[in-house]
Order: structure tokens, then C-alpha cells, then sequence
């Protein structure tokens, strides 16, 4: 029994840590340049991963396919996890500049690049149609939140509200994920005014959406790659205490409690179902290390970059164990089949 846990849970989580690995790899040998890795990395985030998550949210069948209860309580958990943030930053450090990147590492997961093929190696395609609905609410969420945590700790404490704004109007994972609940709505307006759907881009365009479909498919190799070759192991002097709690709040703690939450409103309350996929993207959600964008984000406004990158990097690293060692548990009672 124990084996085929350990066995099934190595299927789903090591392929990626391989292509990671495999990124690394590649830099390290000077297969890859810094310019390639950059220019991955901007090719991912404008193109690729919103291609990515358009296509998940036009596959799903229809909005009524969506459950209103997980979406609800993930987007409440965010929010709690980063208020909570807040008192581990405040008594972590006393320097603002590394409050704010603390801050994001408590409550933002790396949810497009890593969290969305974990969900589908745990719990298939119900639990990527999942995963891509929740992309479409927690990701706008994320980035929001994300300028808040960083404007609060800045030297003049104000939030620039038309970064906030604009943070939200330019992402592209927000942009893809809206296109692809448009259209989706549309496919229903079509259906209740017409009795039928009248225009469909999988029916009517098909070179399109094949085009599109490959696109998808090179989307995660591409982007766990690139994530590979952009680690860098850098001294870690004088900021071994808030890596280090930082990456344990990240991993552990943010995981245990949002899942245990979601457990306990499921099996006690009935407040929404739970299965396999639920569970899946939840640890996807949760248990994914901190965005990478939140180190690019951490440069732009000021705050301390340097910690940024090591928890990108530590968090991503470590999440090997920590990920493989909650899909264990989770297969072992029974929540993961």
C-alpha cells in the first residue's frame, strides 16, 4: 500500500522537478543563456501561459460547470493567508523592504507555472478545468494583493492605486483567463437566444484552435525549463532567518491550514464537495512554491530583490519534499485517489 502511494505520488511530482532540473542543467553547461532564459521567461508570462489558460476556461462546458464554493473559499483563504502574512512579516525583520517580499511569499503561489500541470498530474483533466477557473479569480486576487503587500512597506507607505489598476488591465494571465470566460459566456448567450451555438472557434475555426492547442501543449515544458535554467544559488548570509521562515510558512503551513480548512467545512459543514480533483488543485494552489513574477515585481517597486530571488528559488526546490510529502498523506487517508 505504502509503496503504490510513494509510487503514484513520484509519477505526479517528479516529472516536473525533471524538467526543472533539466533547465538547470542546461545553464549550468551553457546551453542556455541569460538572454534565452529572459526572453523564455517574458515569452511565457505574454504568450504561452495566457494561450494556456484561454484554452482550460473555453473547454469548460459551460458556467454552470463551475463550483461556486471552492472558488469562493480560495479566494477567502488568499485573503486570510495574507493577512496572517502580515504578523509573520512584522516579526520576522524589521526592514520594510523585506516585509513586503515576506508578505508575498506568505500568501502568492506559483500557481500558473507549477500549479496548474501539478493539478493535472494529481487529478487529470476535472481537476485542470478546476484549476483554470480558479486561475481566473485568484490570479487577478494574487496580483492585486501582491501590490498592496509591497506599497505598504515602501518608504512613503502609500499604495500607488494606478499600478494596482494598471497591474490588473495588462497582466496576461488575467487577459487570457477573461477572453476565455467571454467567450465562454457567449457560447451560453448563444445557446439560450438561438437554441444552439452559432459560432464556435473549435467547430468554425479549427486551424485556429489547433494552432491554439499547440500552443498549450509547449506551454508548461517551456515554462518548468526556463524556471530551471533561471535558478541561481547565491550567499544566503544575513538572510538565512527569513528565507527560512518564509519558505516553512510557504510550504508547510499555508498548505496545512487551507487544506485543513477546506477538510473541515467539506466533511463537517457540507459546504462544498471534495474529491480528487478539489484536492488536487488545492495542494496546486497552496503547496506550489511563491510566483516567480513576485521577485520581478519586488525589483520594480523597490522592495529586496535579492530575498525575492532566494525564495523563488528555495521555495521551488524544497517544494520537491514538501508537495510529495502532502500528496502521500493525502493518498494514504484517502482525499487523493
Amino acid at each position: 500500500m505504502l509503496g503504490t502511494i510513494l509510487l503514484t505520488a513520484a509519477n505526479a511530482v517528479l516529472p516536473i522537478v525533471a524538467l526543472i532540473l533539466l533547465g538547470y542543467f542546461l545553464r549550468s553547461r551553457n546551453v542556455m543563456s541569460d538572454s534565452f532564459v529572459k526572453e523564455g521567461n517574458r515569452l511565457g508570462f505574454r504568450l504561452f501561459l495566457p494561450v494556456m489558460l484561454f484554452v482550460n476556461v473555453y473547454e469548460i462546458p459551460s458556467l454552470a460547470n463551475i463550483s461556486w464554493g471552492i472558488v469562493i473559499f480560495c479566494s477567502s483563504m488568499v485573503c486570510i493567508l495574507f493577512l496572517l502574512g502580515m504578523g509573520i512579516a512584522a516579526v520576522t525583520t524589521k526592514v520594510p523592504r523585506q516585509r513586503g517580499v515576506i508578505l508575498q511569499c506568505a500568501f502568492r503561489s506559483n500557481f500558473a507555472i507549477i500549479g496548474i500541470p501539478l493539478s493535472v498530474a494529481l487529478g487529470g483533466q476535472e481537476a485542470l478545468a478546476l484549476a483554470s477557473i480558479l486561475a481566473a479569480f485568484t490570479v487577478p486576487l494574487f496580483n492585486i494583493l501582491a501590490v498592496f503587500a509591497l506599497s505598504i512597506y515602501s518608504e512613503d507607505h502609500k499604495i500607488d492605486w494606478k499600478k494596482v489598476i494598471g497591474s490588473i488591465i495588462h497582466n496576461p494571465l488575467i487577459l487570457g483567463v477573461v477572453l476565455g470566460l467571454g467567450m465562454l459566456g457567449l457560447r451560453g448567450l448563444q445557446e439560450t437566444v438561438f437554441g444552439r451555438v452559432v459560432f464556435s472557434i473549435k467547430r468554425d475555426l479549427p486551424f485556429l484552435f489547433s494552432a491554439l492547442n499547440s500552443v498549450k501543449a509547449v506551454t508548461t515544458p517551456l515554462a518548468l525549463i526556463v524556471l530551471g535554467g533561471g535558478f541561481t544559488f547565491s550567499a544566503v548570509r544575513g538572510l538565512l532567518k527569513q528565507i527560512s521562515v518564509a519558505t516553512v510558512w510557504r510550504l508547510v503551513v499555508a498548505p496545512a491550514f487551507s487544506i485543513g480548512c477546506a477538510f473541515l467545512l467539506s466533511r463537517i459543514f457540507g459546504w462544498f464537495p471534495t474529491g480528487t480533483a478539489e484536492y488536487a488543485a488545492l495542494i496546486a494552489m497552496f503547496g506550489s512554491p511563491v510566483a516567480v513574477s513576485s521577485a520581478v515585481m519586488a525589483r520594480e517597486m523597490g522592495a529586496d530583490h535579492q530575498l525575492a530571488t532566494q525564495l523563488v528559488v528555495w521555495t521551488s526546490i524544497l517544494s520537491i519534499i514538501s508537495i510529495f510529502g502532502l500528496v502521500c498523506f493525502l493518498m494514504a487517508v484517502g482525499l487523493i485517489v
